[in-house]
């Protein structure tokens, strides 16, 4: 037993004796293979292979030169595109801001002026208006007529003293925001027979001296004082009387009769003159009422008329009111080579009442201009050929055919050959 393990342990020494002399000489040979001669050495082909290869990344991390440069001008180039999209977002911001606004406006003063409208209609500024009767005139017979009258169309009235005795004012509630009243420039003279009569001799003593008023127990000094305040009023002597004591003239004015005449101790020219002097020089219009129903009824249309006036100058202070509005209503474009001159001349022949553009379009497709229509007009010798010219063109529309007709074809004619401006074509 102890000789087979000597053995075994014999066989395994040698075998290590004989494989580490083999390893030795193994690493003898590479470390001692001379440079130059056999194969290259393993480190120059580890060269060549690493030379074919892309380099390596830095462990560290540190970007190259060029690649910092480039990374510094993206940052700018985004730092400028950031602040230029910045400023377009504040811009649109504004923009959007100043829109809103823009429209809050305009809304606004839509409201506004809609509300101006209406304030301004007849039926809203007549209840804004109030009618001013001086106290004097409650003592004429009839004058409880404007009274009642006033009370049953619920309009606002006082009755207190006017600076001129006799007259009848009107005033309107000063707008919205402000206190106070307006006075209209309007005023009524309300005056009898006699007391006008007075007037009338007053004016004529004062054309005889020369322009110096005479005369204090008349009414005519109040007036002049009254219109020396304030030039800017409008002064209607309303003249009461009975029937008996005038008559109206063929013209439309009215005379002065044997009592006008006897009273004032004038003839009826220097009557006149009296009349010419008040309404040219001093503004003062006169009305002959025949009792205070009518003196009733003229209080009412100034009222109503006042009333209007606002609603009328806001509605007129647009240029050219008359034009309608639209699309439509804005002509025919003509071009430079002429084009839309038919639809011109057809326009033309439409403005006349019921021509419709099925009749235009029949004229002017007959004479496509003006002046080929008023040459067929002159090469016709007689009055009534002129006139039928037009009236056995044919129409067609709707399927239906129809001519022109004789009423038509002489309107076109003395509307285009008519020589009085005044003359009705319809």
């Amino acid at each position: 037993m102890s000789g087979v393990k000597a053995w075994e342990i014999s066989d395994s020494e040698d075998s290590e004796a004989e494989t580490k002399p083999d390893s030795n000489r193994d690493d003898s040979s590479q470390t001692a293979t001379p440079r130059g001669r056999g194969a290259p050495p393993s480190g120059a082909a580890c060269g060549h292979a690493s030379a074919l290869r892309p380099p390596a990344p830095d462990p560290r991390g540190t970007p190259s030169p060029a690649r910092k440069r480039r990374s510094k001008e993206e940052a700018e180039a985004d730092r400028r595109a950031a602040a230029e999209r910045k400023e377009a977002r504040e811009r649109q911001k504004e923009t959007r801001a100043q829109e809103k606004e823009e429209r809050r406006r305009e809304q606004r003063a839509r409201k506004e002026a809609a509300e101006n409208v209406r304030r301004l209609r007849p039926e809203n500024l007549l209840r804004c208006l109030q009618v001013g009767v001086d106290p004097a005139l409650l003592q004429h017979g009839g004058s409880d007529i404007l009274l009642d009258t006033l009370a049953a169309f619920e309009w606002r009235f006082t009755i207190e003293s006017q600076q001129l005795p006799h007259s009848i004012t009107w005033t309107r509630d000063s707008p919205q925001g402000t206190d106070g009243s307006v006075e209209e420039e309007q005023v009524a003279l309300v005056l009898v027979l006699n007391d006008f009569v007075d007037m009338v001799i007053s004016v004529k003593k004062m054309l005889d001296s020369g322009g110096e008023e005479t005369g204090t127990g008349s009414f005519l000094s109040p007036v002049l004082e009254y219109l020396n305040r304030d030039d800017k009023k409008l002064v209607t002597v309303l003249v009461t009387h009975s029937p008996a004591d005038y008559r109206t003239g063929a013209c439309g004015g009215y005379l002065l009769d044997e009592t006008l005449r006897s009273k004032s101790g004038m003839e009826n020219l220097e009557v006149e003159e009296v009349l010419v002097y008040l309404q040219l020089c001093k503004n003062i219009s006169l009305v002959f009422l025949d009792g205070w129903q009518e003196v009733t009824n003229h209080v009412c249309a100034v009222t109503k008329a006042l009333s209007k006036r606002p609603f009328k100058l806001l509605t007129e202070r647009a240029e050219l009111p008359f034009c309608v509005d639209g699309a439509w209503a804005g002509g025919a474009r003509v071009e430079r080579d002429g084009s839309g001159l038919i639809q011109v001349w057809s326009r033309q022949i439409q403005q006349l009442n019921r021509v419709s553009p099925a009749v235009a379009s029949t004229v002017t497709a007959a004479y496509r201009s003006p002046q080929l229509l008023m040459q067929a007009y002159q090469s016709v010798e007689s009055e009534e050929d002129r006139k039928g010219l037009l009236a056995g063109l044919l129409v067609k529309s709707g399927g239906k055919e129809r001519r022109v007709g004789p009423e038509i074809s002489a309107r076109v004619y003395h509307c285009f050959t008519a020589q009085n401006p005044q003359l009705v074509l319809d």
